[in-house]
């Protein structure tokens, strides 16, 4: 009776995550099937979930909508360096708040969490401004320097380091080693799990992001990719859902990719439990 019961609770586990992967794997496989298809394809109701003569050119179409390869060069080179710029103030800002113990250290990590319930929509203007007086408007700096640090990042990675037992940084200091060596040859090795986290929640949130690029930007200069998606509809019309989904499908590979190479530093991220 009890092996009976554990079965049918495996099943009930397995069959759970089965509806789970189908909830969040379908709108990707809609989106790729719908790339693939005719525009009278695609009005067919109930939809068909495998194109009968799968139209690869529906890529090249949606690539010659725009500058597409300057569109993902802006993409990717501001993704990083917002990326590379927010692991050099997280880091130390994390490792401050963890183990330094100041006036105002309190005050000062309650300021940086409130920033994390301030909208983007909220301080848009202000910020606007600034970067127009400093004629950083339609410049890959004007779209950096805003998000050079994460009040996230920075909570994530002080819980992290907390986790480290005190002894590891007692002893590194009675031999001796400095503050940054601490960070880089201890620290930072033993949170690696929550920085590729991190990194990837930040190069998803930016490659994807298109209020901030549409606000800064007013020529093709800086613009980034989700822009030109969106430029789709105005070039082919709005009736061009196949297309529409090429570039889609576009857009979404390299966030793909990225998740394929960190999932397993996913994984343990949300199992780390510390050194014991």
């Amino acid at each position: 009776m009890r092996s009976a019961a554990v079965l049918l609770l495996k099943a009930l586990n397995v069959a759970a995550l089965l509806l789970l992967v189908l909830i969040f794997a379908m709108p990707f496989v809609w989106m790729l099937s719908t790339s693939l298809k005719t525009l009278p394809e695609t009005m067919i109701f109930p939809p068909e979930w495998i194109p009968r003569n799968p139209v690869w050119s529906n890529y090249a179409s949606a690539w010659q909508t725009g500058p597409f390869l300057h569109y993902i060069t802006n993409s990717a080179v501001i993704s990083v360096s917002i990326l590379l710029l927010q692991m050099l103030t997280i880091i130390p800002a994390a490792y401050a708040f963890a183990r330094y113990r100041f006036v105002g250290s309190g005050f000062l990590f309650s300021l940086v969490m409130v920033t994390l319930m301030i909208p983007t929509q909220l301080i848009f203007l202000p910020v606007y401004l600034e970067l127009s007086a400093f004629k950083l408007l339609n410049t890959h700096l004007g779209l950096i320097l805003p998000f050079a640090s994460s009040a996230f990042g920075i909570f994530l990675l002080r819980q992290a380091f907390r986790q480290i037992p005190e002894e590891l940084v007692e002893a590194s200091r009675l031999d001796q080693a400095k503050e940054w060596k601490i960070i880089v040859r201890i620290m930072v090795p033993m949170v690696k799990p929550v920085l590729v986290t991190f990194a990837l929640f930040s190069f998803i949130a930016h490659w994807n992001d298109y209020f901030w690029p549409l606000v800064m930007t007013t020529n093709e200069t800086a613009r980034t990719l989700p822009i030109g998606i969106a430029k789709i509809r105005e070039v082919e019309g709005g009736g061009t859902w196949n297309i529409l989904m090429a570039g889609n499908v576009i857009l979404v590979a390299p966030i793909l990719a990225a998740f394929f190479l960190a999932q397993k530093h996913i994984i343990k991220a949300f199992v780390y439990n510390g050194v014991k």
